[in-house]
């Protein structure tokens, strides 16, 4: 079975955890289908475009670039699925085939968590605190660039954490 080697999204390579790429025949047609898990950055800047230009490089060595619609997948991990109309699963030798009722459908994810992704990209976010200190630590803090609030208050948590 062939699998998925690389994936560039509108020429930029994205880090896939894991994937699956197969012919989907519907009553109306074939598609190809590729379910990808990423990190939760790449979901956020990828899964808000209706399509994209992908290029999918196959463990065999072939290139498969094809103008591909994108959509979130729900899901316990990160998900994209890209998908593109084909005239037929001819000239995607290799490929799984599976039909619309069928049941096995693959599952990209299986043997991964969160942790794992987070390991190679932690997303960031903003947040907002309301702090009441003393005076002198007020001081302090404003005293500082935005950068070294991050990092002493990201110290501190992770601290705090452990």
């Amino acid at each position: 079975m062939v699998g998925v080697k690389t994936v560039n999204l509108d020429g930029e390579e994205i880090y896939i955890f894991n994937s699956a790429i197969y012919i989907l025949e519907t009553s109306s047609g074939f598609s190809l289908e590729l379910d990808i898990i990423v990190s939760e950055v790449a979901l956020k800047k990828y899964s808000s475009r209706e399509s994209i230009i992908a290029e999918i490089e196959l463990s065999d060595s072939r290139v498969i670039s094809s103008f591909m619609y994108v959509k979130s997948i729900p899901g316990r991990l990160p998900q994209l699925n890209l998908n593109c109309v084909i005239d037929g699963p001819y000239e995607y030798q290799g490929l799984d085939h599976i039909d619309e009722n069928g049941i096995n459908f693959p599952d990209v994810e299986k043997g991964i968590s969160l942790a794992d992704i987070r390991k190679v990209e932690m997303p960031d976010e903003k947040i907002t605190l309301k702090l009441t200190l003393p005076i002198d630590q007020v001081e302090w803090l404003r005293g500082k660039t935005s950068k070294e609030l991050k990092q002493i208050f990201k110290a501190i948590i992770y601290d705090q954490m452990n």
